[in-house]
């Protein structure tokens, strides 16, 4: 049994050589591992590249991808496993093994009640919160997204500190989930939604501040919520902790060395070691490799600690790799100089809006989930067509109704810093906007008027935008016949640049039903599990619905923990 019972190791503190039953290396969906583990009887060590606790997981938006589950069930709704199934079969397409798909829908209400004991998070349906996919056979617009409701952090006590903290900065408490986001995106549209909503919130957040509570929402109440789950279970994580190797005896993992405060440490793993430290999010000589030269440094959204690590240590013992093209992508506005890229999610769905490429003409669905965007982009690229440059505009009336970069509020001004920096321009003809651009007058005003030809009729015939139910979810329903379409046709204009970012990598070790890490003849490596990023994706070249990343951790760590204490 490791001797530590706080959550981080004090300073100071030489370790040369600790045992428990199992070791589990990141502190993001891993712990679901460490608490179904303890849950189970064994003694568990988690240790964290990073000094904060979290990974990817606290910088998200929280969503989780439960079909088929007792949450969805609670909330009134109907969704048969079958179903589930039928839509995975689809969806997944054989680009994963099909029991990957199949151990995630067996294992999943296991899980959402492992962590309803374990952990103080209360999970909610996020109705009509539409499947990516909900045309595909067993598909659902209806969604299977569901979320962790505002959660008090201040329950973590001294170990507050040690959270990761989100992508953006609260500027004042307001924790909002991804279902209210929806409708504070549309408040000047839908005032009976998003106002009720904004002062709900601001309520939360400014009443809890009263009474010393902490509200926080999305990515930040999950890993929170995980997080007090594992103080109250008494398991241990080290912070500032770097895997360096896995120990073997013959075929087996049977262990690892740690580096802890520049000490080395034997970590003696019992009953196996689960990898779940993220993908290679910003390791750009890998990223090069096996995605495209053409991606950014620090484009990722994923945690900065995340640079694959743990895949290349899985690899030093045998294992296999798969999926490795494939990232959770997600376009994003071009950063400014030393910053990170701005979040973009109904921006590109609102109506009055339109993206092009550095020729002036469009090249997809802009209300397409995030993930087959950036495959649109990269598909382009790979066929001789690249996407060099990317420009998202729109008009005053876009501007002066809806959220822009989760930053600017209905008609609050583009900040000068965005023109000075070039990622923005604006223009009161569209001549003048393509010569700001540096795109060709003539294909962009082609591509102005036949948009706004098609967009008056409320119809796509290029990229069918509006036809899906996922579409139309972040659309403005104000907006008739179609509520992600309307011309543009009175001035000021504008453009902002775009890039491709992403929520992380989403190639890994290969791992089989059970999460165990696989070598390239299909065997298993005795002993060595991988969940989240750092396995392959279990839905291989897909991202089903909103949460899917999030939610197959989760799964697979209380798969790898249960595996794990019936060895």
């Amino acid at each position: 049994m490791t001797t530590t019972s706080h959550t981080t190791v004090p300073a100071g503190l030489t370790v040369a050589a600790t045992e428990v039953d199992l070791l589990v290396v990141g502190s993001g969906t891993g712990l679901a591992a460490a608490l179904a583990a303890r849950e189970q009887g064994l003694s568990v060590l988690v240790v964290e590249k990073s000094s904060c606790v979290g990974g990817s997981t606290a910088r998200s938006g929280g969503a989780l991808w439960l079909p088929s589950s007792p949450v969805i069930e609670d909330c009134g709704g109907i969704d048969p496993v079958q179903r589930s199934r039928t839509y995975l079969d689809s969806v997944v397409a054989g680009s994963a093994p099909q029991e990957r798909s199949a151990a995630y829908l067996d294992n999943l209400p296991a899980t959402v009640e492992m962590l309803r004991r374990t952990t103080p998070m209360k999970l909610f349906w996020a109705k009509e919160y539409s499947d990516y996919h909900p045309e595909a056979p067993g598909g659902s617009a209806a969604g299977r997204t569901c979320e962790c409701r505002p959660l008090d952090t201040a329950i973590l006590g001294e170990y507050l500190p040690d959270l990761r903290p989100g992508v953006m900065e609260v500027k004042f408490p307001m924790p909002t989930t991804g279902a209210d986001y929806r409708w504070l995106n549309l408040m000047s549209r839908v005032p009976r939604k998003g106002l009720p909503t904004i002062l709900k919130r601001l309520a939360q957040g400014l009443g809890g501040l009263a009474i010393g509570r902490r509200y926080a929402a999305g990515g930040q109440a999950l890993a929170a919520g995980l997080f007090a789950g594992a103080i109250r279970a008494g398991i241990p994580i080290w912070l500032q902790t770097s895997l360096t190797e896995l120990v073997t005896d013959g075929d087996r993992v049977t262990g690892a060395v740690v580096e802890h405060g520049g000490d080395r440490v034997a970590v003696t793993a019992r009953r196996g070691v689960v990898l779940a430290a993220g993908g290679f999010d910003h390791h750009m000589d890998m990223r090069h490799k096996f995605q495209s030269e053409s991606l950014g440094r620090n484009f990722s959204l994923g945690a900065e600690s995340n640079t694959g690590d743990a895949i290349r240590i899985g690899q030093d013992v045998g294992a296999d790799i798969a999926s490795m093209d494939q990232s959770w992508w997600f376009p994003a506005v071009a950063p400014l100089p030393d910053k990170a890229p701005a979040v973009m999610l109904a921006e590109r769905s609102l109506p009055g809006s339109f993206i092009v490429d550095q020729n002036g003409h469009r090249f997809a669905n802009e209300s397409a989930d995030y993930m087959s965007f950036g495959q649109r982009v990269l598909n382009l690229e790979a066929a001789g067509t690249p996407v060099e440059d990317m420009w998202i505009v729109f008009d005053q009336q876009y501007r002066n109704s809806y959220v822009f970069a989760a930053e600017l509020f209905p008609r609050m001004p583009i900040p000068q810093i965005w023109y000075d920096a070039g990622i923005a321009v604006r223009a009161d003809s569209f001549a003048d906007l393509a010569a700001k651009m540096r795109v060709p007058e003539d294909n962009f005003s082609a591509t102005v008027a036949r948009f706004n030809e098609n967009a008056f009729a409320g119809e796509d015939p290029d990229f069918e935008r509006g036809r899906s139910a996922y579409d139309r979810y972040y659309g403005d329903p104000t907006i008739t016949p179609n509520p992600n379409l309307r011309p543009l046709v009175k001035g000021p204009f504008y453009a902002v640049k775009m890039v491709l970012s992403d929520l992380g990598t989403c190639g890994g070790l290969c791992a089989d039903d059970r999460a165990r890490v696989l070598r390239e003849d299909g065997t298993a490596i005795d002993g060595l599990y991988a969940i989240g990023n750092t396995a392959a994706n279990a839905f291989g070249s897909t991202y089903p619905g909103a949460g899917a990343t999030i939610a197959q951790g989760l799964v697979y760590g209380y798969i790898a923990a249960l595996d794990a204490a019936d060895r």
